[in-house]
């Protein structure tokens, strides 16, 4: 019988409300195929008290600090006042059982402006780490030791992962749950909370890009008809004739709607598919690299290694142990 993976998410007053629930959403969706969970996600709080959310309502905890002694994963969501973010200070007894949660070797998150909590807690001395780009100019003049990079969606430094702001929070804990279990359950977790299955760590956390106007249109059918199709070669011009647009046309819609250009999107799925039957099938990886559309083995080393960090070969690996 599988023993689930205890996570402690710990709150402190003014926690951002959104954060506070995304562990328990995400991992709580992340089952085998007996539908056993495979994760076990409780909340704690100083001295087990009510902490004051930023939605209104008040947390009202079942633990205390004690539940971060045992937990395999202690994370510890936004929060939009107090004196992690105001004078980069943290209560002590909740620096001691970070720093004792870190040292018996649990895994250390932080969500959005959590990585302030950390960074107070001197977890993050020395690392590189991220959070939301608006606060990145009030994190560094509060913690100057960190190595902080507010352009990207998540970071993993050594067992201590940050992540930016709302969403980010949700790629993170996706992150955490594919390297755990692998694509074919993190897949699954993202269907149940209608999320995209993969968004890239090193993605930039802010684009300016407008809500495009409704008109209508939509590039969505054409990516439906081209993820089913990622081992044949696909144009632009292709992907243009089935939306039944202009190539010009079609490539405004395409980036205002992913924020990506067509090429990019179609290596980002390909990618992604690779990824898949390196985990799941027994394929060859020449077999693979056709599968998804890369054509030969060298070219998929190649984007994966550059996209991924690792060879096809080691991925495989790593996630097949």
């Amino acid at each position: 019988m599988t023993v689930p993976h205890r996570i402690a998410v710990l709150a402190l007053d003014h926690v951002v409300g959104l954060d506070l629930g995304t562990p328990a959403q995400v991992f709580g969706t992340a089952r085998t195929a007996d539908l056993t969970p495979l994760y076990a996600v409780e909340v704690c709080t100083p001295g087990g008290r009510p902490v004051r959310s930023t939605a209104g309502f008040q947390v009202l905890p079942e633990h205390g600090l004690e539940l971060t002694g045992t937990a395999d994963t202690v994370i510890v969501p936004g929060i939009h006042d107090g004196p992690p973010m105001v004078d980069g200070t943290v209560d002590p007894a909740v620096t001691a059982a970070l720093r004792a949660a870190h040292d018996r070797g649990a895994r250390i998150m932080s969500i959005c402006t959590g990585a302030f909590v950390l960074a107070a807690a001197g977890l993050l001395d020395g690392r590189r780490a991220t959070t939301h780009w608006a606060y990145a100019d009030r994190f560094r003049r509060l913690h100057p030791a960190v190595d902080l990079d507010p352009d990207v969606l998540f970071l993993d430094s050594d067992g201590v992962l940050t992540s930016a702001g709302v969403a980010a929070g949700i790629d993170l804990c996706l992150h955490v749950v594919r390297n755990d279990h692998g694509s074919a359950v993190a897949n699954l977790s993202a269907r149940r909370c209608v999320m995209p299955p993969w968004r890239d760590g090193g993605q930039a956390q802010y684009i300016e890009r407008p809500v495009p106007r409704d008109t209508g249109t939509s590039t969505s059918t054409t990516r439906e008809w081209a993820r089913q199709r990622l081992h044949e070669p696909v144009a632009l011009r292709d992907l243009a004739a089935h939306a039944r647009m202009s190539v010009r046309t079609f490539t405004r819609h395409f980036r205002s709607e992913t924020g990506l250009s067509p090429a990019q999107w179609l290596l980002q799925q390909r990618t992604d598919h690779a990824r898949q039957l390196l985990e799941t099938t027994d394929l060859t990886i020449d077999q693979v690299a056709r599968h998804a559309g890369f054509g030969t083995a060298a070219a998929l080393r190649q984007t994966f290694h550059h996209r991924v960090g690792v060879a096809p070969t080691a991925y495989r690996h790593t996630f097949r142990r």
